[in-house]
Formats: C-alpha cells, structure tokens, sequence
C-alpha cells in the first residue's frame, strides 16, 4: 500500500471517527451506516449482551445491520420476519425505502420509525430490535420481545376465600391487560411514560375519562414529571415519591395486586399506576377507610362485609391502646379496677423484678422478632416457628416469674389484632409505642392527649389535595354507601364526591 492510500485511509478514518463524536453529541442518526454502526459499537462498549448483524440484499446491494439484546427477544422473528425479507427483496425505489421496507417487507405487529439514539438505546434495551439502512438517518424499532416473566398467581398478601384468584405480575403490559378484561370500554385510557433517568422505568396511567377528576389526573402528571432520580425498580419509589405526607406514618397511595380490586377502584373514580418489573399497583387518591376495605369485601354479603369492617376498626384501636391502657390502670390508676381483679393483679406483680413499662416493651419486641422471623423463614418452618416459640417463650417467661402471666394476655391481644389491619402495620407499631411511652409517664392524662394528637393528625391527612376523611361526604344525602359498611349494590347509587364530581352522572348500582 503506498503512502497516498495509507494517508487517504488514515483521513477517512478520522473524518468518521469525528461524525460518531458528532453524532453521540447530537444523540441523533446518521445516514452513513458506518458511522451508525461505530455510534452504536461505542455508546454499548464493553457489553457483551449485545448483538449487531450485518447483511446485505442480494438483488440491488442494499446495506442494513440490525442490533437486540440477547435473551430479550424472539430469534425466529428476526430470521423469519426481519432478516429473511430484508435480503431478498427487489426494491428499486431508494427514495422511499423506509415506508417500503415498513408497509411491504417487514412482518411484525409493532413498527414505529425513530430519529434519535435515545430512543434506540431505550427501546434495544427493553428487547425490541432496530434496523438502521444505508442512505437513511431513520431507523426502524421492531417489536420483538420475548423474555421471561412470572405466571400468574394469586397474592400472598391479599388470598381470599371468594372472588377471583390472579394476581399481577411484573409485565405492566401483562397488567394493564388484566384490567382492561375486566373493563372493557373505550372510556379506559391508559398513557405511557418513562420515568428515570438510567432506567428509563415504563409506567402506565390509567383511569376511566368519564369518571375521573381532571384535576386530580392534572396534578398526577405534574408530580411525575417532576420526578428527578436514577430510577424506578419497584412502584414503592413511586409511592414515596408522590406521597402528599412525605414524613406521616398513614399511606396516601393506595397498593394492591388484584386486578379485580384495582377495577372497583377505577370505577370509583381512581387513578392506577402500573409500574414495569412491580406487581404492585398504585391507586390514587386514597381515603383512610381503604385501610379497612379488601376486595373480598365485594364478594361476599353485606352485612358480613359490614360486620368484618367493623371488626377491624375495633382490631386496630385495641392494637394501638390495650398496652397503654394496661399500663395506665395497672401503674397509675388502681381504683379502676374491682378490688378483686386489682389483688389478683397485685399478687402477680409482686413476684416479679421489672416495672410493668419494660415488661410490655421487652414482649411486644420478642413479638415483633417472631412475627418477622415467621414471615421470612420457609413457610412451614415459619408458621411452627410462630406459634411454638410464643407458646414456649411465653410459659417459659411466667414459670420463671419474669412477667406476669396478665401482660402475656395483653401482648398476645395486642399481637393478635395488630395482624387483622396488615395495611396498617407500620402506622400501627409506631402508634401503639407512641401511645405507649406517653401513657408510661402522665397515666390516663397521656394516653388521652395522645390519642387527640393521633385524631387531629388523621382528619388532616390529605392524597392529592383531598382529605382522606370527609365529615361533609359522610352526612350528605348522595353520600358514597361504601365505606364504613358497604350497603346492597342497588342502594350504592352515587359515587364518593370526595374523588369525584361525577356523582351523579353515573351510578355504581341502581338507578341514580
């Protein structure tokens, strides 16, 4: 090779090398194929996962390279419906050859054209392909995705003897079809975005247009796109990020993984979040009676769904106070109880060495340590493991004369109820401790002003600028007949003007 070939190299080189920094500076597509190709091969360095594959049409010499991940998509697609075509084809028409190749050649059921390197690395790495030509700067996106996602179950946080069994899974296209099966109309809309700015997380908002509160669905998009972080894994960074009460312990967005719950509630006027890789699906606003509602409320009767709202109302009350209580009458108010009850309570303090305070705090935490060691050991192992170490730990700590045998009932009440209201855990141990330490030091006198402090921070809770409890829905004449009891569908005429205006525009059941 002599020394003017030599150089004539070395300059076209580097004259491609300057377009590929251009072109990633611009994030845009080149209609030379080689310097697409150079982008690509530098913006996805050092990824072995990779694939590019070159290939030319064998009647007029037209050059294409397509570029997937491996492992996310179909390969039969892209030798059968892509590759295959593509080579043998006869087209002579180079000025259209884009809209050629896409309405005549390629069989796929997804094609879109693209402009900008962005999209190609969000799309490739979401196991789609993309086919770049020679003498184009559009390339095109081909749905061929085909990776692994869970089959679908029913929740274990949300099992119910009635009603139906699937569960989402970590598809949010999987997701968004096992709602609209169960909503099928055109008023369902569903938008898609990406939020993070690494992992470029899908998500997908839906709502029914005739039902829902414009403004609500306003401030939704606002706070989204806001949203400034790497990213989105789970639909709980969602959750904090949104959260009107940033730092309260009650949630302001709702979560399920019933598609059939996650319907009820965009019949109510709702908003949804999926979230792509999360089975969990934010509902939003959310009132604080949700904390008390499931899904299997619906399937059953009504005066037996009133009856377990109720049950649970009362479980959560006794969660927070029995401690505190028992502390109260047993430390600071003997006269309350009846003089036998109190000698017999006296007689088995007397044999044991630690105040009554650091007795409850000492069990409810070997509770808790249980209750978690339960959750995460193997299931069978767990539920043993529960129920044999209350059991033994508990005699074992009576017979010892280390706690009275009356605070073991009170823990075990406590512990007890604490599980009837899971949507509540946290709030619950973090009240129930509060109460706890105040009532320890000022008697009835703190349990009473911390409990005033507890209602006033409820009844000022807010999601998405509503109140989660509304005096005014709850006495009005059109009031929402599902919350605290849920009344017979044909009674359930309005909708909650808390969520809503369209009160009564439709009905839920009945005529309104």
């Amino acid at each position: 090779m002599n020394k003017r070939n030599k150089r004539y190299l070395e300059n076209n080189i580097n004259k491609k090398i300057e377009e590929v920094n251009s072109l990633l500076n611009k994030k845009i597509i080149s209609d030379d194929i080689e310097v697409n190709i150079m982008a690509i091969q530098k913006l996805f360095e050092n990824d072995d996962s990779l694939i590019i594959r070159n290939f030319t049409n064998i009647n007029n010499n037209t050059k294409f390279f397509i570029i997937y991940s491996n492992g996310m998509v179909n390969t039969k697609v892209i030798n059968d419906n892509i590759i295959t075509p593509l080579m043998i084809i006869d087209n002579k028409d180079k000025v259209n050859i884009v809209d050629n190749i896409i309405n005549k050649v390629l069989l796929a059921d997804d094609i879109k054209k693209v402009r900008t390197l962005k999209e190609v690395i969000e799309v490739v790495t979401y196991g789609d392909t993309v086919l770049f030509i020679e003498g184009s700067n559009v390339a095109i996106i081909i749905n061929t995705k085909n990776f692994k996602i869970r089959s679908l179950e029913e929740p274990v946080s949300e099992r119910s003897l009635l009603g139906p069994r699937e569960g989402f899974n970590e598809s949010f296209i999987v997701n968004l079809s096992l709602i609209k099966r169960r909503l099928r109309t055109n008023e369902l809309k569903a938008k898609f975005m990406s939020i993070g700015k690494q992992s470029n997380t899908q998500i997908c908002i839906c709502y029914m247009n005739n039902i829902v509160d414009p403004k609500i669905l306003d401030q939704v998009y606002e706070k989204l796109n806001k949203i400034n972080i790497d990213g989105i894994i789970d639909s709980n960074y969602l959750d904090e990020l949104l959260s009107d009460n940033k730092y309260s312990i009650f949630k302001s967005i709702g979560k399920s993984e019933k598609p059939d719950y996650i319907a009820t509630k965009l019949l109510e006027g709702k908003i949804a979040i999926i979230v792509d890789g999360s089975p969990v699906v934010l509902t939003i606003p959310y009132l604080f009676i949700e904390n008390f509602q499931t899904s299997e409320d619906y399937y059953i009767n009504f005066y037996y769904a009133s009856i377990q709202r109720i049950i649970r109302i009362i479980g959560f009350i006794f969660a927070i106070i029995t401690p505190a209580l028992y502390i109260c009458v047993v430390a600071f108010h003997h006269e309350l109880l009846p003089p036998q009850l109190f000698i017999h309570f006296l007689l088995e303090r007397q044999s044991v060495p630690l105040p009554a305070i650091i007795e409850v705090i000492i069990l409810l935490v070997a509770f808790d340590i249980l209750k978690e060691a339960g959750i995460r050991m193997p299931s069978n192992i767990g539920q043993a493991l529960s129920i044999v170490g209350a059991l033994v730990i508990g005699q074992a700590a009576v017979e010892a004369k280390l706690v009275a045998a009356p605070m073991i009932i009170v823990v075990a009440l406590t512990g007890i109820t604490s599980l009837l209201v899971p949507k509540l855990n946290t709030a619950t141990l973090i009240v129930r401790n509060f109460l706890l330490i105040i009532a320890s030091l000022f008697g009835f006198f703190g349990l009473v002003v911390g409990i005033n402090i507890l209602l006033i921070h409820i009844f000022n809770l807010k999601s998405f600028g509503i109140y989660q409890i509304d005096f005014a829905n709850i006495f009005s004449k059109k009031t929402d007949k599902n919350s605290i009891f849920r009344f017979p569908w044909n009674k359930q005429k309005y909708r909650n003007s808390t969520i809503t205006d369209n009160v009564t525009k439709l009905s839920i059941g009945g005529n309104s």
